[in-house]
């Protein structure tokens, strides 16, 4: 695995988390905590492992990504905005009346979006669709879906993860971001979801557990999974809420809270103190 590599999609998690800090605190509102925690995961995907064309949004043989938490898009919009898919001066209008970026994706009009998604529970069945489609169709075509993990105390997360097994779909890879907390507290205090690998496995799923922040097991947990054509794949990716920030990491606060300017100063100062 090349060193240049891993380093240049380091550093490109580092910049998500800094135009994430930007774009939330321009636009007064927003989710900083899993934004900053899924940025690694976003980075490794969008930056080297998608198979998409910028200049042609709507290819049909791209590979099909679905932000099921729709929540943390600003680290998506960040990275659809430096690969090319619009304009990075985009990224000042997040939630703004009239802006091709809303405060959760809408496919009707960002360029890049797959799906629009927002409420929780949802992402995982049209990622279903789409890898059945894909078959049929007999296309090349993958499908991820990034879930967060409060998310999976939604029942409809648990059909389509039968389905998929169902129709053997090994074209189909969920990524759970396992920051361990949600809106209102921790997951064990709202309704635990452990034992999540017996879970998934018992569903007929190929499941990993890694380090949602280090690049290169992300990295060799996609190739793993791009080899196991016969099941659904999970990827666990244990990761922490508000990373990189000091005041936010671990701190259910942060779910969604826009930042003063004194707080946007401090949280950049320490990303950029990390990056460089």
């Amino acid at each position: 695995m090349e060193q240049s590599l891993i380093k240049e999609l380091e550093d490109g998690a580092w910049q998500l988390r800094e135009r994430a800090i930007e774009m939330i605190y321009k636009a007064g509102s927003g989710h900083p905590g899993g934004s900053l925690s899924e940025a690694e995961i976003i980075s490794v995907l969008y930056f080297h492992h998608l198979n998409l064309d910028p200049s042609k949004p709507d290819w049909e043989n791209r590979d099909r990504f679905i932000l099921s938490k729709g929540h943390s898009c600003p680290t998506l919009y960040a990275a659809l905005a430096i690969r090319g898919f619009f304009p990075i001066e985009e990224l000042n209008r997040l939630r703004k009346f009239g802006s091709i970026l809303q405060g959760h994706p809408d496919m009707q009009r960002t360029p890049g979006i797959d799906i629009s998604t927002g409420s929780l529970g949802q992402g995982l069945s049209a990622g279903v669709g789409m890898a059945l489609g894909a078959c049929l169709l007999g296309s090349e075509s993958r499908i991820y879906v990034l879930l967060g993990c409060g998310e999976l105390q939604e029942g409809q997360v648990w059909e389509a993860a039968m389905a998929a097994s169902h129709y053997c779909l090994g074209n189909l890879v969920a990524i759970i971001d396992y920051n361990r907390l949600q809106i209102d507290g921790t997951n064990d205090m709202v309704m635990k979801i452990e034992p999540l690998v017996k879970k998934w496995e018992a569903f007929g799923w190929y499941v990993q557990v890694i380090d949602g922040h280090s690049v290169p097991e992300i990295l060799i947990s996609l190739d793993k999974a791009s080899q196991h054509r016969d099941c659904p794949s999970v990827i666990i990716a244990k990761t922490i809420k508000g990373r990189g920030v000091s005041f936010m990491e671990n701190n259910v606060e942060w779910h969604g809270k826009p930042l003063t300017q004194e707080e946007m100063k401090q949280a950049l100062a320490e990303l950029r103190e990390r990056r460089y």
